[in-house]
């Protein structure tokens, strides 16, 4: 799926089944626009906002099975019939759609829970759309699916904190901040000092752990779909190494994923 945006992991990829590929696709496009709303250009926070609330207006319309309206984002064309043929969860879109206000609103999280409490309304439902639409056992699966969703939300702030700072955010906890020396003018001039290698040093660390408590998930979920699951969480763990290997120095090095990388997640996938 060609998109304007620098993507670590693969979105419709072929190794899904294909009858998933348009179906995943229109939810990532809904996600993806109502991202760029929240987050790119500079129209000021009431004009986000607004615009936001035609998505919800937009996703209520489908919800009540109400007449699609002209103003009405062309994506909901396509996304409203994914929805009703796989009857996927109302709730999952409106969090979605929650955690992007969030993002126009809060640029501050004052601690881990706090941040996760973000991660399980901007990630985690994606995760819980895809298991719908494979026909997917709740439990077990949305919990382990969580963990993997959440994950690489956090893995993308890593590796993005120069990026977010530009936008005036900072997702690393307050907490954290305070506990190892590290200070918002720290970020602001890209000092990677043994205080910042240590915060992020434990971050890095704890995302890993996160990571790994889902990655079983790939081996409930039968062919493709579970290829796809290997190597969505060896691209993240993948990530947290490149952290490390730059010194934990994510301003001046942002780590990507490039043709080496791939080989080295496909070899080790075939381990999981």
């Amino acid at each position: 799926m060609p998109v304007d945006h620098y993507e670590n992991f693969p979105v419709a990829s072929l190794l899904l089944p294909k009858a998933l590929r348009a179906p995943i696709e229109a939810i990532y496009q809904f996600a993806r626009a109502a991202d760029d709303i929240a987050d790119e250009g500079d129209a000021p926070p009431a004009e986000r906002l607004h615009e936001l609330a035609s998505f919800h207006a937009a996703l209520d319309r489908i919800e009540a099975r109400a007449p699609h309206e002209d103003a009405d984002p062309p994506l909901f064309l396509r996304l409203a019939p994914v929805i009703r043929q796989y009857a996927l969860p109302f709730s999952c879109f409106h969090e979605l759609h929650d955690a992007f206000a969030q993002d126009v609103r809060q640029t501050r999280y004052a601690d881990y829970p706090e941040l996760l409490d973000y991660c399980r309304r901007s990630a985690n439902p994606v995760g819980r759309l895809v298991l719908r639409l494979c026909g997917a056992p709740a439990a077990v699966a949305d919990a382990q699916s969580d963990a993997i969703c959440s994950a690489l939300q956090l893995i993308n702030f890593w590796q993005d904190v120069a990026i977010d700072w530009q936008k005036e955010r900072i997702y690393l906890p307050q907490e954290d901040l305070q506990r190892f020396g590290v200070t918002e003018q720290d970020i602001a001039a890209a000092r990677v000092t043994p205080e910042w290698r240590a915060l992020l040093a434990f971050q890095v660390e704890r995302t890993r752990a996160l990571m790994l408590q889902g990655a079983p998930l790939c081996r409930d979920l039968p062919g493709r779909l579970g290829w796809e699951i290997r190597l969505t969480v060896q691209g993240g763990l993948r990530i947290l190494e490149k952290i490390e290997q730059a010194d934990y120095d994510v301003f001046r090095h942002r780590p990507t994923l490039g043709a080496w990388d791939w080989f080295i997640m496909t070899r080790r996938a075939f381990t999981m």
